[in-house]
């Protein structure tokens, strides 16, 4: 018997966050909508009370529901949304 590596799943190109970090995920969406816009459309705490990303890390890690709420927005609203704003992930270069 040989020892082979386990395989991992194949990547799916058409999934937005495959590859995308929850904290780069974030940092998109408030690039995007702000703080204010982004709690109109997920209502939880942590996007209202004194909003930072730090916060908002911890929270969204610690809340499964939470996280899942905003992967679904940022897949139905926030991928494209951030592909057509002509912003990079660097905040220096726009």
């Amino acid at each position: 018997m040989t020892d082979t590596p386990p395989t991992l799943p194949p990547r799916k190109a058409n999934n937005p966050l495959d590859g995308l970090t929850l904290e780069m995920l974030l940092h998109r969406l408030v690039r995007v909508y702000g703080w204010a816009e982004l709690h109109s459309f997920i209502r939880i705490r942590c996007f209202s009370d004194n909003p930072s990303v730090k916060s908002s890390l911890t929270f969204l890690r610690r809340t499964p529901w939470a996280r899942q709420e905003v992967e679904a927005f940022y897949i139905a609203y926030g991928h494209a949304d951030w592909l057509n704003s002509g912003l990079s992930d660097d905040p220096a270069n726009g």
